[in-house]
């Protein structure tokens, strides 16, 4: 049993064409809320750094082909991308551990308007416990399980140290939730049924950190030693 990404859906998308759905769809709503009727493959694809024929591709596989000449019609294509994804129905919510990051997640705004709720937060601190959060009172971990039963969770986000992750989401599998977002600085060993997504900022940064050392070597030119190598 080992950590997996989502799937996709059972008609055959691939998985990186899934990937990239909510990049399209972000940038869909800025055009809705500007007004916008239509856009061009070549105007979306600038918008979200994805060239146009793999964008085309994309949307292909969702029976969107747009209009020679018009291109898509922005709320349509809103509408078929969210069916896709599964955000024209509200996701219940809980996240386990509410320190800095749970806190931030918890505040977040952006979550009701794409078609999440949280429902929950948890936590297993006493002077976390019982205090107020985004609206929620912050509840025991020893109340998980009823929890995702009387909210009716859909979804768990681990925001815990890492060395707590495992068994918060062996509690989460064992109540029945099959999609768990992880904070942790863990890989999770889940059954084959359950789709972890992992986020992971320290990775993130070090990658960013390993692009900006090759701009500057760039920068700087060749390292002596590593031309009298060569």
């Amino acid at each position: 049993m080992t950590s997996r990404p989502s799937r996709p859906r059972d008609r055959g998308i691939p998985e990186a064409t899934v990937a990239r759905l909510p990049l399209y769809l972000r940038a869909l709503q800025a055009l809705s809320e500007r007004g916008t009727p239509t856009v061009s493959s070549g105007e979306l694809a600038a918008a979200t750094g994805v060239n146009s024929a793999k964008l085309r591709k994309d949307l292909s596989h969702l029976g969107s082909y747009g209009t020679r000449g018009v291109g898509y019609d922005v709320e349509y294509l809103i509408y078929q991308i969210s069916r896709e994804l599964g955000l024209t129905q509200d996701w219940s919510v809980a996240i386990i551990g509410v320190g800095n990051l749970g806190r931030a997640l918890a505040n977040y705004g952006g979550f009701g308007t794409r078609g999440f709720r949280i429902a929950a937060l948890l936590d297993e601190a006493p002077e976390v416990v019982g205090s107020r959060v985004a609206g929620l009172t912050v509840r025991h971990i020893d109340n998980l399980e009823d929890v995702v039963s009387d909210e009716n969770v859909s979804i768990g986000v681990i925001a815990t140290p890492a060395k707590a992750a495992q068994g918060v989401c062996d509690r989460f599998v064992a109540a029945g939730v099959t999609s768990i977002l992880n904070f942790a600085p863990v890989v999770l060993n889940v059954p084959d049924h359950v789709d972890v997504r992992k986020v992971d900022l320290s990775i993130e940064l070090q990658i960013l950190a390993f692009h900006e050392q090759r701009k500057s070597a760039g920068r700087r030119g060749p390292d002596w030693m590593d031309v009298l190598e060569v």
